[in-house]
């Protein structure tokens, strides 16, 4: 069973898909939010959940601080789920619900609007390396400036190429199978003046 671990939906049940998906475990999730609050990317962010699963890692945020999540999951059962667990997560913590797009990530990217302080991004272990940098190259555009992503993927991955979208490494942690590597956008180069 998942649960929210903290914040004002703290307790709340979360359903999970039973097919299809790999919850971020809880261990993974306590380390990640930890880390998270100590940088105080949390408050007032506005977080996207690519990749959604059972929404855990992006209704979490909204349980802690966030003001706002948009969750991304193309499967309709996985989908549905979400739904259900960002109206109990709404309910539980008396906080806006998040918004959920039954869609594939890519397309989305494409056509999305605004822009994201967090996002995580937690693809198919076996998800294609050049689509996971297409991903990212989608992504850059709707970071903001102090922006943090965080990818998930299996420690025998190779590592996401952050600098194809412009990003640098900030950080990676390996839990067992499970890595999760941090990103920021890089910070626009000044011009000398002559």
């Amino acid at each position: 069973m998942t649960r929210i671990i903290a914040g004002r939906a703290r307790g709340a049940r979360l359903e999970v898909p039973s097919t299809g998906t790999r919850p971020t475990s809880d261990r993974v999730r306590e380390s990640l939010f930890g880390a998270l609050e100590s940088v105080d990317a949390l408050a007032g962010a506005r977080v996207l959940d690519l990749y959604a699963g059972s929404g855990a890692l992006g209704l979490e945020s909204l349980s802690r601080g966030a003001a706002s999540v948009d969750l991304v999951e193309k499967g309709r059962q996985a989908a549905a789920i979400v739904r259900r667990n960002a109206a109990t997560v709404a309910k539980a913590g008396g906080i806006a619900i998040g918004r959920v797009h039954e869609s594939a990530v890519h397309p989305f990217l494409l056509r999305a609007a605004g822009t994201f302080d967090l996002v995580f991004s937690d693809p198919p272990y076996d998800i294609a390396d050049d689509a996971m940098t297409a991903d990212l190259v989608a992504l850059a555009p709707l970071l903001s400036a102090d922006a943090i992503l965080v990818v998930e993927r299996a420690k025998r991955s190779t590592p996401p190429d952050f600098a194809a979208a412009g990003m640098r490494l900030l950080r990676d942690k390996a839990y067992g199978d499970t890595t999760l590597w941090w990103a920021e956008p890089q910070p626009a180069v000044e011009s000398q003046s002559r």
